[in-house]
């Protein structure tokens, strides 16, 4: 008893997890209970529960996760990057995957920027590189009119998510906030998992079904 008083008169003592779980059970007391701050600082807790990992970079998260989500997802596979350029580049046969995705019945988005729109146009300034996103745009257009008369695969133009990607496959979803003139590959990225409503991933979901509602069909 004498050691679980430390514990809780001492925050900055941390006892190995075994003895707390053993003390815990031996007092049948929840071990938030014992050391509330303790458990706080090694288990999530909350909205933070559905972060599954945080990448500084957007290309830290190894090529691998991405596939795996990709092959995984049966109902829906939503790409709202500006561009989606780098889906089409780091990719081996993702038209095909695509395609066997909306074959099997689940619904495959790409929510695209307008390549000529003022807000594409501000941004290649901002950027200043020789591939340009209005390129970038295209490229992923020309790819998508291969997949138009697939069912399953659909595409719109927005122009509200410059600063935002999303990127959604059934439960999991990878997320690059875009910082001030930086590249999408720059920029950070955290890979959500929905574990139940009104969470991170119900709002980013939300804001990304927003926006498609009020896009506008692209034409091939």
């Amino acid at each position: 008893m004498e050691t679980v008083k430390k514990w809780r008169a001492n925050p900055a003592r941390a006892p190995h997890g075994t003895t707390r779980a053993q003390v815990s059970k031996a007092l049948g007391v929840d071990e938030m209970i014992l050391r509330p701050r303790g458990v706080r600082s090694v288990v999530k807790t909350g909205a933070s529960r559905e972060i599954v990992a945080a990448y500084p970079y957007r290309n830290a998260c190894p090529t691998i996760v991405w596939g795996r989500l990709i092959d995984a997802a049966e109902r829906d596979l939503t790409f709202a990057g500006y561009t989606n350029y780098f889906i089409w580049q780091e990719h081996q046969k993702i038209a095909d995957r695509l395609r066997a995705k909306a074959a099997s019945g689940a619904a495959v988005r790409f929510l695209v920027g307008d390549p000529e729109s003022r807000v594409t146009k501000d941004r290649e300034e901002v950027e200043g590189v020789p591939l340009t996103v209005g390129t970038r745009i295209r490229i992923t257009l020309d790819a998508l009119s291969r997949l138009q008369d697939e069912p399953g695969v659909s595409a719109r133009h927005s122009d509200a998510h410059i600063a935002l990607s999303v990127f959604t496959f059934d439960d999991d979803m990878l997320v690059t906030p875009h910082l001030s003139s930086l590249l999408g590959h720059e920029s950070p990225m955290l890979h959500l998992r929905r574990l139940g409503p009104d969470g991170l991933f119900d709002r980013f979901a939300g804001h990304v079904d927003a926006l498609w509602k009020d896009g506008r069909p692209v034409e091939f």
